[in-house]
């Protein structure tokens, strides 16, 4: 079954005890900070190897203040109801570095072919005091298909990272499994160029018309994980167009930005290739995540 965003929002929370669906949570004030961070699943999706990949986001109620959760006690990703080989928490490809507000289809987590459907994931955040679980889980419900709308065949942006000739990378597929290998220091900044390709086909979960002068292709750089501040000389590069340019023409663009590190040390930053559509169905976004060694 696909369902769209509108109707899959986000995610099923474990707090004291009880399930919360994410749509279901009570509005809070935007808050600068001491509020908490809760996960989001999406959904899930199937490889053509069979590998099951759960999509995730989150939600951070610090609508004013990034923040940051490390690996271990106050965030880690685990298996419930028993060991399965080759999956243990808590490192599980997950953030630990928490932009303001919500999140969507961030990261995947793949598990075998075998993974039982009755078991599950869970993602654990803890900050501020309060602890928020959200289960993965492979029920028929929540399956998505992120490659495709089917309303009108569109397809997420192809993006090629570093050189144009890179293999092209599309849909939500950012995993540490998958990211890009980089060096840099702390007195060089890194570039990061980006050539894209997109359908350019439109479509949204309320049927509402392409409305502004949005460009076909938008890019969005940030930091995932790390040790200290990360700065973008252009979070949101402009893209440069190549061809195309209006919907339904083939769109070809390129653009560039710049990232700083403050501090020596491993740090992943993360790449969000948006179309027409946006976060308005399951489809159509491409995510990646860039591995960085930083020396002094």
């Amino acid at each position: 079954m696909n369902m769209s965003f509108a109707r899959l929002f986000a995610a099923v929370a474990l707090a004291g005890g009880a399930i919360v669906y994410a749509a279901q949570l009570p509005d809070e004030p935007p808050k600068q900070f001491g509020s908490s961070v809760t996960g989001a699943f999406e959904g899930w999706y199937d490889s053509p190897d069979g590998t099951h990949n759960f999509l995730v986001g989150y939600l951070n109620r610090n609508r004013q203040r990034e923040e940051d959760i490390p690996l271990g006690p106050n965030n880690h990703i685990d298996v419930a109801g028993g060991a399965i080989p080759g999956l243990s928490g808590p490192d599980m490809g997950q953030p630990t570095h928490f932009l303001p507000g919500r999140q969507t289809g961030l990261f995947t987590v793949s598990v075998p072919k075998s993974f039982p459907t009755n078991s599950r994931l869970t993602w654990t955040l803890t900050m501020n005091g309060e602890t928020n679980v959200v289960p993965f889980t492979l029920k028929a419900d929540y399956n998505v298909s992120p490659f495709e709308d089917e309303a009108v065949g569109n397809k997420p942006p192809i993006a090629h990272f570093f050189t144009e000739a890179a293999k092209g990378m599309q849909g939500p597929i950012a995993s540490m499994a998958n990211a890009f290998t980089k060096s840099t220091s702390v007195s060089t900044p890194l570039a990061l160029p980006l050539w894209a390709e997109d359908d350019a086909k439109y479509t949204s979960g309320t049927n509402a018309p392409l409305t502004g002068n949005r460009p076909p292709v938008r890019v969005s750089w940030s930091k995932y994980r790390g040790p200290g501040t990360v700065t973008f000389d252009k979070a949101r590069p402009e893209m440069k167009t190549l061809a195309g340019g209006e919907p339904n023409q083939p769109y070809k663009g390129q653009t560039s930005a710049t990232a700083k590190f403050s501090a020596p040390g491993e740090y992943v930053l993360h790449a969000y290739v948006n179309d027409y559509s946006g976060f308005g169905e399951y489809c159509c976004w491409t995510t990646a995540l860039v591995k960085v060694n930083v020396t002094p």
